[in-house]
Formats: structure tokens, C-alpha cells, sequence
């Protein structure tokens, strides 16, 4: 599985933030009585605990999942706030998914996760999520789409590299990449859950400069990786981006897409005296 640092997270943490779709967490309501049982899938330094807990309200109980032993001892410490709600749990979700405790979860979640995995690797996700009746909400999936202003001539050489690069085994196998969000719609509609999506791109200005340089380091490193002829290319490329950003003048639109998908309730069959034979 790829590897995320805490600073990287927590670079993009306010950006996240202030992308997500809010109306989706506002039509999450727990499904029975007692604390609401949620379990957040690589959660990294507990961004997603950070964002929801607040705003789903009420009593919760979370289970935290990663598989980094340096991300689970820094969010050890960032989670003192929460005073005994929150659980963590040292799991490789790529390799040992079939051992992640879902009975009796109402609400599975993740961030910035699903383009990262395979579409059989959602799909074991989507049946357990399904056998155990909890809901889920995926915030942050990549979606393809990269937009600067002011634009340069390589802009969409890299984004079709960046996206191919998207594709590339992260530790489950081939990743959906840009194609997650469609296929989790599909996938868990299939199951029969009532799935909504909306739009939840990072739109970064001049006060996310830091972000926005990341982001033009990583891209253009991916890209020389997949085009080493155009690598000369690709590098002024960067420097211009770079220049653009140093002079407060780069704005940029990376298109993400949260999905909410509730279980249909399943029906009640009543036993009739004459279904009864003795």
C-alpha cells in the first residue's frame, strides 16, 4: 500500500476540509438507539475523525483503521480530545480485509481512498459493508479532473499522465483511479444501497500555495517517470507552474467526488399459521 507522511496530510487537511460535501453528512442519521458505530478506513492521522465527529452529532463510537505503525502513534496522540471514543486498530486493509470487525457498524468511512484500491478489492468491501447493514460515506475520491489558471501548453500532457500514474498498482492490485466513484456507485448499487454523489474538488488559490507546489513536485516526478523523452519538457513546465504559484497568481481545481450509499431496509417476512405444517 502507498504510504502517506503526516505532513502531506496534513497539508491537504484544510483543503479537504473545505472541499467536502456537507449536505451528504447531513443525511447521515444513526440507524438504532445507543452510540453510532463508525469505522474510518486508513485513517492517517484522523482527518476524517476530525471533520465528522462534530458534525454527525450525538453519541459515537469510532474505530480508527491503518496500517502504519508511525501514522497510528501520531494519531495516538491527536486523539486525547476524544476521551475514550475512539479505538485504533494496526490492519493491512489491502491484504487482510476479510479481518476488519464490521458486525454491528452502522457507518463505514474513508478519505481519499477509493481510487487508490482495485475494483475487486471494492467489491469484497462493498459485500462486507452489505452483509453487515452499515451505511458508507467516501469523501475525496479523485476524479481525473485537473484545472489551472493561468494555463501553460503541457497542462494536459501531465493530467493524462497523472492519470494513467493513478492506475498503477497502490498495494490492491490495478487502482481504479479516476474511474472509483462511478464504480462504487455501481457496486454498491448493485447490493441494493440508495447511493447519492456530489462534487468536492479542492479549489486552491493563492493562500494554498504550499499545497498547490506539492502537488506540481508530484505530478511532474510521476510524469517523467511514465515519459522520460518528454522529461525536458515536463521540467519547464514545473518551473513555470512553480513561478506562477512564487508570484501569487496559480489558482487550480482537482476534481474529487464524496458518495454516500444507505442499505434499502430489508423486509420483515411474517410466519403465517399456514405456513406451519407439523
Amino acid at each position: 500500500m502507498r504510504a502517506f507522511t503526516a505532513d502531506w496530510l496534513d497539508l491537504r487537511e484544510s483543503a479537504d476540509a473545505a472541499a467536502r460535501a456537507s449536505t451528504l453528512v447531513e443525511a447521515v442519521r444513526p440507524g438504532r438507539t445507543g452510540p453510532m458505530q463508525i469505522v474510518d478506513l486508513a485513517t492517517g492521522t484522523g482527518a476524517n475523525l476530525r471533520y465528522l465527529a462534530p458534525r454527525l452529532g450525538g453519541a459515537q463510537s469510532w474505530l480508527l483503521v491503518d496500517r502504519d505503525p508511525a501514522l497510528l502513534a501520531e494519531l495516538a496522540v491527536r486523539i486525547a480530545a476524544f476521551d475514550g471514543r475512539v479505538r485504533l486498530l494496526a490492519l493491512d486493509l489491502a491484504a487482510a480485509l476479510d479481518q476488519l470487525p464490521l458486525v454491528e457498524r452502522e457507518l463505514v468511512t474513508a478519505s481519499a481512498l477509493l481510487d487508490l484500491v482495485s475494483a475487486s478489492w471494492l467489491q469484497r468491501l462493498a459485500e462486507r459493508c452489505a452483509d453487515a447493514g452499515a451505511a458508507v460515506l467516501f469523501a475525496l475520491t479523485y476524479d481525473g479532473r485537473i484545472e489551472w489558471s493561468p494555463g501553460e501548453p503541457e497542462d494536459a500532457r501531465v493530467c493524462e499522465l497523472v492519470n494513467r500514474h493513478q492506475r498503477g498498482d497502490k498495494g490492491f492490485g490495478p487502482a481504479l483511479g479516476p474511474s472509483a466513484a462511478a464504480a462504487a456507485e455501481a457496486c454498491f448499487a448493485r447490493l441494493g444501497y440508495d447511493v447519492r454523489q456530489a462534487r468536492s474538488d479542492w479549489n486552491l488559490g493563492r493562500d494554498a500555495g504550499a499545497l498547490q507546489a506539492a502537488l506540481v513536485r508530484a505530478w511532474v516526478s510521476v510524469a517523467a517517470e511514465l515519459a522520460p523523452d518528454r522529461a525536458g519538457a515536463l521540467l519547464g513546465w514545473a518551473r513555470r507552474r512553480l513561478a506562477h504559484i512564487a508570484a501569487g497568481a496559480s489558482t487550480l481545481r482537482v476534481g474529487h467526488i464524496d458518495l454516500l450509499g444507505r442499505p434499502e431496509p430489508r423486509p420483515k417476512f411474517l410466519l403465517r399459521s399456514d405456513d406451519i405444517s407439523l
